[in-house]
């Protein structure tokens, strides 16, 4: 059993999590995807105010989520 799995929605600013899964349909996983958060990918949370766009980075790249794509990612504290 995975613990400390959370959405990148969850998490504060400068916390980092390990890409566990995507969740929802084809069409967001795909973005997702081509975007870098592919499972066991470091992410790293540059801005959550709490409201607006998450801002990761992911892959030495800089991206900002909506908030909606932003819960879609699961991550883990712990490397898988």
């Amino acid at each position: 059993m995975i613990e400390n799995l959370k959405t990148l929605n969850q998490l504060a600013k400068g916390e980092k999590g390990i890409v566990h899964h995507l969740s929802g349909g084809r069409r967001i996983s795909d973005r997702l995807l081509v975007m870098g958060f592919t499972l066991g990918a470091e992410v790293t949370v540059i801005q959550n105010p709490g409201f607006g766009p998450v801002i990761v980075n992911v892959r030495d790249s800089r991206i900002a989520l909506g908030r909606g794509e932003a819960n879609k990612v699961m991550v883990s504290s712990k490397p898988l």
